[in-house]
Parts: C-alpha cells; sequence; structure tokens
C-alpha cells in the first residue's frame, strides 16, 4: 500500500511538473508579445490623443476616419469584425468546429481603434487589447499545434495579458479572462497560465516606459448604518447605469445597421452625427477616452449629466461601427455618476466616484470578482468591504446581458432567487 501512495504522489508531482513549466513557456510567449504590442499601442494612442487636442479640425474627419475603418474591415477583415465576441467564443470553446482567429485582427484593430480616438470617437482601449492578447495567443497555439483544449487556455492566457498590459491591473485581467466567458461559471485549469502571461504582460508593457493611470479614493468613511444604506442604493443605479449602457450600444448597433446595410455608410454618418452632437452639447469633453472627465469626477467637478453624455456618444461611436472598447468609457460613467450621486447623498465625492468606476463596469461586463480585484490594485485595500459590496449588488441588478454579445448565460441571475 505504501509504494502505492508514493508512486501516486510521484506521477501527481510528475502531472503538476509538466503542467506548470509548459504554461510557463507558453504564456511567456504570449504575454511578452502581448505586453510589447500593449506597450506600442498605449504609446500610439497618447499621441493620436494629443494629437486631437492641439488640432481641433480632426474631428470633422471622424466621418472619413469611420468610413475607411469599416471600409477595410468590410474588404479585408473577413470574421476579424466580431472581435471581442469572436475572443470570447473561442476561449469559452462550446462550438465543435474551431473558428480561426486571424492574425490580421491585430493591425486591424489598432489601426481601427488609433484612428478612431484620433478624430474624435469616443471609445475605449481594452477591446483592442484583448483582441491582440487573443490573436497573438492564437498564432502561438498554431505554431505549436495545440489540443483544442490548450487553445482556449491559451487564448484565456492571451485575454488576461491584454487586459493587464493596458490597465496596469494583472491580477484583475487574470480573473477577468476567466469569468467574462461565462456568467456563473469560472474556467479554473487556466488559473495559472492566465495569472502568468498578465503578470508578464504588465512587466513588459511597463518596461517600454508605457504609463498607466491610476486614482485616489481619498479617506475611506467609517462604516455606519446610513453609509451602507446609501452606498446600496447607489450600487443599484451603478448596475441599471451599466444595464442601460449595454442595452443602448446593443440597440444603436440593431439601428444603424436597418438603417444602413453599406457598412461604410453606416460609420461615416455615425461620424456626422457625433460632430453634431458636439455642436449641440457645446463641449468636446465626451470624446476620446474622456479621461480628464474622471479627473473632474474625483474632483468632485463633474456636471449632473455627464454620465448620460458619455453613455451616448460612446453607444453612437461603437454602434455605427468604430472600433475601440467599451470599459474606459464605462469608468468615465461610473466616476462621474458616483460623482454626482455623493452630493446628494453628502459622503466623500472621490470615495463614492471610486465605487461607481468599478461598480458601473462590474454591471456592464457581468465580472464582479474581476472588478472587486480591479478595486484593490487600483484603489488599496482600505475600502475593501464598499468595493465588493458595490461590485455585486450592480452585478445583481444589470441584468443577464452585457457588452459582450456572446459571453454565456450558463445561470441565469433571476434563475438563482426562484423558489424551488
Amino acid at each position: 500500500m505504501g509504494r502505492i501512495l508514493k508512486k501516486m504522489k510521484t506521477t501527481e508531482i510528475v502531472l503538476i511538473g509538466n503542467y506548470f513549466f509548459k504554461w510557463l513557456w507558453y504564456s511567456s510567449l504570449v504575454g511578452i508579445g502581448v505586453g510589447s504590442l500593449s506597450a506600442f499601442f498605449l504609446i500610439s494612442l497618447t499621441f493620436v490623443t494629443n494629437s486631437r487636442m492641439t488640432l481641433p479640425w480632426l474631428l470633422y474627419l471622424l466621418p472619413l476616419g469611420g468610413a475607411a475603418i469599416s471600409w477595410l474591415y468590410w474588404k479585408v477583415g473577413g470574421n476579424a469584425i466580431r472581435g471581442n465576441n469572436l475572443i470570447i467564443q473561442e476561449a469559452r470553446g462550446t462550438k465543435k468546429e474551431v473558428e480561426w482567429i486571424p492574425k490580421r485582427l491585430i493591425p486591424l484593430t489598432l489601426f481601427g481603434t488609433l484612428v478612431t480616438h484620433l478624430f474624435g470617437g469616443s471609445a475605449g482601449r481594452e477591446g483592442t487589447a484583448v483582441q491582440i492578447g487573443g490573436s497573438l495567443a492564437d498564432a502561438v497555439g498554431r505554431v505549436f499545434h495545440m489540443k483544442k483544449n490548450e487553445r482556449r487556455i491559451l487564448l484565456i492566457a492571451g485575454m488576461s495579458a491584454g487586459f493587464s498590459s493596458v490597465f496596469g491591473t494583472p491580477i484583475a485581467g487574470t480573473l477577468f479572462a476567466m469569468e467574462v466567458l461565462a456568467i456563473g461559471f469560472v474556467r479554473q485549469e487556466a488559473l495559472f497560465p492566465s495569472l502568468w502571461a498578465a503578470l508578464v504582460g504588465n512587466w513588459v508593457t511597463t518596461f517600454f516606459g508605457a504609463a498607466h493611470t491610476h486614482y485616489s479614493m481619498g479617506i475611506v468613511p467609517e462604516a455606519t448604518p446610513s453609509l451602507i444604506i446609501k452606498i446600496v442604493i447607489a450600487a443599484i443605479l451603478f448596475g441599471l447605469a451599466g444595464r442601460l449602457f449595454s442595452w443602448t450600444t446593443r440597440i444603436t448597433k440593431v439601428i444603424m445597421t436597418n438603417w444602413f446595410n453599406n457598412p461604410v455608410i453606416k460609420s461615416f454618418i455615425g461620424g456626422v452625427i457625433v460632430i453634431l452632437l458636439v455642436f449641440l452639447v457645446g463641449t468636446r469633453e465626451f470624446l476620446g477616452l474622456s479621461l480628464p472627465l474622471i479627473d473632474q469626477a474625483f474632483l468632485g467637478e463633474s456636471g449632473p449629466f455627464d454620465s448620460l453624455g458619455k453613455l451616448i456618444f460612446t453607444a453612437i461611436t461603437l454602434g455605427s461601427g468604430f472600433q475601440g472598447g467599451e470599459v474606459t468609457p464605462l469608468f468615465t460613467i461610473g466616476a462621474t455618476l458616483g460623482s454626482t450621486l455623493a452630493h446628494l447623498f453628502h459622503i466623500s465625492v472621490p470615495f463614492l466616484a471610486g465605487l461607481g468606476f468599478i461598480g458601473v463596469f462590474a454591471a456592464a461586463s457581468n465580472t464582479p470578482v474581476a472588478c472587486f480585484v480591479m478595486g484593490l490594485e487600483l484603489f488599496g485595500s482600505g475600502a475593501l468591504p464598499y468595493l465588493f459590496l458595490t461590485c455585486v449588488v450592480s452585478y445583481l441588478f444589470s441584468g443577464n446581458q452585457g457588452i459582450y454579445e456572446t459571453q454565456q448565460v450558463y445561470l441565469r441571475k433571476g434563475d438563482l432567487f426562484e423558489e424551488e
């Protein structure tokens, strides 16, 4: 019996060792590649954003920029047009047939996102990084002739490296890539590959000098019944805001596609609408990433309708075919909404802005655990219980549809509360 147990333990150690070193190698390759491309992307994004701020007339080229992006995807993109949704679908692996992720997705999403931001489209950056990560990981998997299950794990690692490197949050990136695939299910076998790729990706991006923005929640207030009630109410509103963003973006895509069958015309018209909205509201603060709006939110200088303005500008930009992510706009919507609510609730402005920053993203992406950890990485552990409470409540009130169309509903939220 002793020999049998000893043999079993030895076999287990060998299997774990093989798993560890195999994925250490593959995840390192993915992390280095994704981190390098993310650094290039972030540095380029800063350059085009500064160019747009310096040359205001670039906004008037937005319709032409959108038309150029859609024409490229239409003519040479193929299934690359599906972007994040293709990555999530393949990483989840529910289809019998493998749908390869084209390598041309990398230059297309880089070009599309940079052009969107150069001319003033309201979009984010995580979508580009995640697509880069997934496409590069798929290429590595092909080179090494990986099996289907190994390929899915590597795709998750690529997603985590992309998310981590663009936001400087490796632990959140690790969890996001595993949690975003399906509501109510997490791919734990990808934990180590995802973590190592996220760490390496972040280290490489930092090595190349790409900067990550961090914010402060200020002094965390002491827990009182009144404060908890206010946070729960705010979290419900964050969840509804995330739900509204997801719905508005989806319905805008449907309407624009129904009205304009030609994707080039659709994006051109979308660019025209954004320009008209700029004149209507009298400000350009909703263009691009809108990072100054986040700064204003933490300082208590947000306007009461800033969150709604950013939501509308982003829905029209993404709904008409421009490229970019949703996460940074969600940060902006959440921070500005939290700042506005803080004045109404008479609690610390940066504190509630920080909770909104994380809460709306948790709601729209259906990734409460990853967003909670992201809050810890960005703001520290002082607000730990408030961050988790906000993420969970926001997630509950966001519904079963989020910003990612191919995210599987493994367990519907409403089913959690049905009586047996």
